[in-house]
């Protein structure tokens, strides 16, 4: 048992090095090509160094170089371990920024304007977060990653929070070492063919190519599907959202497959949208939300119940309209607790009273936030479905607060 939260700290400031290497290195193996092939142990060795580019790599030259990264990794792991002394949020309220990785850019969910200007649905929790914590929903650094990048940068503390579509699974939590702060978009994975493709269910795609985003759980969840359906497909790889939104517009792949949200973000980007279909498979669950690392279970909270305080806002009827007339007026003892009017719930994540209130009056409650950005009055028209509230059929649910 570690004596302290300090020492506890630095534990956990080594797991993160630890993990951070080790996703880097699988992150290397994923974006490689051919595999090496086999030789017998020893073969050519002893007749010529190995080259890299042309250049010839001497055995002092290898011995050179790994000393020089392992130099580097200690130095990395005492910046760790000194970081480590300092929560998450002590951290970001020194800094005075909010560390928020997002996409490299998915219509509706995260993507910069001309001007730099971040918007979007995953953008819109970043802001409450940063609301909630420094007063100020613009103090925000976005950090855009992608498939491969994404989960290293976590590790590593480049950022504080990841808000994009990563999908919470058992391995990524217990394996991976990350708490995911809940659930902000029910989905599920579907593929977008043009109409003139001449298929109405992706049961019909045998011998197809079908544009995929390396690094996600679409890769195995397709290999699943055509397998149990015994049809085949030709995988057409991308790293970001961008190169493979490219791709499929260009023709390189028949099909293109991720989660039914990104499909309806990317035919709303399409030239010719009403020439492309999503097929009415949904081949898997995709349970999107926002996700902290393990070992600082303050900071987690506070995400968590942010997100919390934007749904349970809908549920009672407060909105950025109406913030200020229910923080006054509301007899609801439940409304009183989340705005702050009554109880000490902020004090318990280490914040002040008026930490929802903020959070909610940035872009407003769970449901303005889902209109104003991927609602049906959006270009990416969706539906409320799963994502409504208990109270109207969907999964939408906050614990109580108090």
């Amino acid at each position: 048992m570690l004596p302290n939260p300090v020492a506890r700290q630095g534990f956990a400031a080594g797991r993160r090095l630890h993990l951070t290497f080790r996703l880097a290195s699988v992150e290397s193996v994923m974006r490689c090509g051919e595999p090496r092939k086999w030789a017998p142990p020893g073969a050519g060795s002893k007749t010529r160094p190995r080259t890299h580019g042309g250049a010839a790599t001497t055995q002092e030259e290898v011995i050179m170089k790994r000393s020089v990264f392992f130099g580097t990794l200690a130095t990395a792991a005492l910046m760790s371990g000194a970081a480590a002394a300092q929560t998450t949020l002590e951290q970001v309220k020194a800094r005075g920024e909010l560390n928020c990785g997002v996409t490299t850019g998915l219509t509706g969910f995260s993507l910069p304007d001309a001007n730099g200007n971040w918007t979007g649905f995953d953008v819109s929790l970043c802001r409450a977060v940063a609301a909630a914590v420094l007063g100020d929903g613009t103090k925000v650094k976005f950090v855009p990653t992608t498939g491969q990048t994404r989960f290293t940068a976590l590790a590593s503390g480049e950022i504080d929070v990841l808000s994009r579509n990563s999908t919470w699974t058992f391995s990524r939590d217990v394996d991976l070492k990350f708490d995911w702060a809940g659930v902000n978009y029910y989905d599920g994975q579907g593929f977008l063919v043009r109409k003139d493709l001449g298929v109405s269910s992706a049961k019909e795609l045998d011998g197809a190519t079908v544009c995929i985003q390396t690094g996600t759980t679409t890769e195995l969840n397709l290999a699943d599907f055509f397998k149990a359906n015994n049809i085949s497909y030709q995988p057409v790889p991308a790293e970001t959202n961008a190169e493979m939104e490219q791709k499929y517009a260009s023709g390189a792949c028949d099909a293109y497959t991720t989660d039914v949200s990104g499909l309806a973000a990317t035919r709303a980007t399409l030239t010719d949208p009403d020439n492309h279909i999503i097929l009415p498979e949904v081949i898997s669950k995709e349970p999107l939300g926002p996700l902290v690392r393990h070992g600082d279970n303050q900071w987690g909270d506070i995400v968590r119940w942010t997100l919390n305080a934007l749904i349970a806002a809908e549920e009672y009827g407060v909105s950025s309209a109406n913030l200020e007339e229910m923080a006054a007026n509301s007899p609801n003892p439940e409304v009183k607790r989340l705005l702050g009017t009554e109880g000490d719930l902020g004090a318990m994540l280490g914040l002040d009273a008026g930490w929802a209130k903020r959070a909610i009056a940035v872009g407003g409650n769970y449901g303005e936030i889902f209109a104003a950005n991927i609602g049906e009055g959006t270009p990416i028209a969706l539906a409320r479905g799963l994502n409504a509230q208990w109270t109207q059929g969907g999964l939408l649910y906050s614990p109580p607060f108090r």
